[in-house]
């Protein structure tokens, strides 16, 4: 049977993210087979969680607003379509843009590199503080590549980057632990394929891009992208709230410990989001509601008979797994994974799918306000009653709250009931084994 038909821009950006998400866990792998230190690999995600920090929310903005800009907009006007064989002066500002972010996010941990010190590191000087300089400066716009090639619909040369690029990244990132050398060479292998990209992103703006620098086209990107990058700091930043907590009451190796842990089961992630996004046209015309919630209702049934039963698998098998999959030093971190696969139970409820589609997006952003209050105010109390265990707890409480408040909403504001697009008996009963399951585990460790 040929393949071809099931590769579209979708599923080559699915495909995308699962190989990055192997690419990382082989790295973190190969890492803990190696003579580096827990210390050593905590200062090596230390230095990759700062560099997220300042970028996560930003690139997401830039990236997703650019997408209906192209070919769409008021400074440009002409039609993408109609000329797709032309190069696009869009592609050449979008990019002035997000490397201008890139040395704004530079400049920022460089001014205030002490108080990072002081926040992450107990005053202490962040090790290899350079070459995270470097990493930020030169990684992000590479981002942008994806977006070539979604744009002019090219999902397999999107498949084909992704193979390359992250099979350079692990050989890269990895080879130098497993010869023996320090943090500081995988941290160069890093910083030598985000060059690659640069250097590939170069080419397809030459290939692609047309030179003209329009601040009329930056204004209107700006414009479009800043409620998406607030959105994205809002809902984003809980799990960095997570991380300067622990590196604040704890050293490098705790969190090592915790990155390591504190993962969702990523085909949940993968699966939601995908179809999170795919429904959202369905509700923007109005044409047929109730069609509409059906189609989130069924497809969620296919999807907690899928996830769910895997999900208590992975309960049951975590923290035997995680020793071997890694070493001794991490079965901690297979408590903290068990608490993060009770994500599923908010993961698989879509209000945010609705509002969105509808254009009610204020109201998403007031549940992420909850949602990091909440995570924020029980991650201080837990982290003192229960340790780094305590802070994933919060983050899954949090979630669930932030997922009631938009249900709440779509009912009293939209009278739509959470049955009709929820299964909602079928959610309870597996919400419950799931819970049972982790009970179950957590009593036997």
């Amino acid at each position: 049977m040929k393949l071809n038909k099931y590769i579209n821009n979708i599923s080559g950006l699915q495909i995308s993210q699962l190989i990055r998400f192997v690419t990382l866990f082989l790295i973190g792998v190969i890492f803990t087979k190696t003579q580096l230190t827990t210390a050593d690999i905590g200062a090596y995600e230390k230095l990759l969680f700062i560099a997220s920090a300042v970028s996560f929310f930003w690139i997401s903005g830039l990236t997703q607003s650019f997408l209906p800009l192209y070919g769409n907009n008021k400074t440009f006007k002409k039609s993408r379509e109609a000329n797709n064989n032309e190069k696009s002066p869009e592609f050449f500002n979008a990019f002035l843009l997000i490397t201008f972010f890139s040395f704004c996010a530079f400049v920022f941990v460089l001014i205030f590199k002490t108080y990072l010190s002081q926040l992450l590191n107990n005053s202490q000087p962040i090790k290899h503080f350079n070459l995270l300089l470097i990493y930020i400066l030169i990684n992000n716009p590479s981002y942008f590549i994806y977006y070539f090639y979604l744009l002019k619909n090219k999902p397999k040369q999107t498949i084909q980057y992704s193979i390359i690029s992250f099979s350079l990244q692990l050989t890269f990132v990895a080879l130098p632990s497993i010869f023996g050398y320090g943090i500081e060479y995988c941290l160069w292998g890093l910083i030598l394929i985000s060059a690659l990209r640069t250097i590939w992103l170069l080419f397809l703006l030459s290939r692609y891009a047309k030179f003209t620098f329009s601040l009329k086209f930056i204004k209107e990107h700006i414009h479009l992208a800043y409620p998406l990058i607030l959105s994205s700091l809002l809902s984003g930043s809980a799990k960095y709230i997570d991380g300067f907590l622990v590196t604040y009451y704890f050293d490098s190796a705790k969190f090592a410990i915790f990155q390591y842990g504190a993962r969702e089961f990523p085909l949940v992630v993968i699966l939601a989001n995908a179809f999170s996004n795919a429904m959202i046209p369905e509700f923007s015309g109005g044409v047929n509601l109730n069609s509409s919630l059906n189609m989130i209702k069924n497809k969620s049934k296919q999807f907690m008979h899928f996830l769910f039963p895997l999900t208590i698998v992975l309960l049951f098998v975590s923290t035997w797994l995680y020793p071997i999959v890694f070493n001794k030093n991490f079965v901690e971190s297979a408590y903290i994974f068990n608490i993060y696969l009770l994500l599923i139970v908010s993961r698989m409820i879509f209000p945010q799918t609705i509002l969105i589609g509808i254009k009610r997006s204020k109201i998403i952003l007031s549940g992420s306000v909850l949602e990091i209050i909440i995570n924020a105010s029980l991650s201080i109390l837990f982290i003192n009653l229960w340790g780094i265990v305590g802070v994933a707890i919060a983050t899954v409480v949090a979630y669930f709250f932030e997922k009631i408040f938009l249900v709440a909403f779509v009912y009293k504001k939209l009278n739509i009931l959470p049955t009709q697009y929820i299964p909602v008996k079928l959610h309870i009963v597996y919400s419950f084994l799931t819970f049972l399951a982790y009970f179950v585990v957590v009593s036997y460790l």
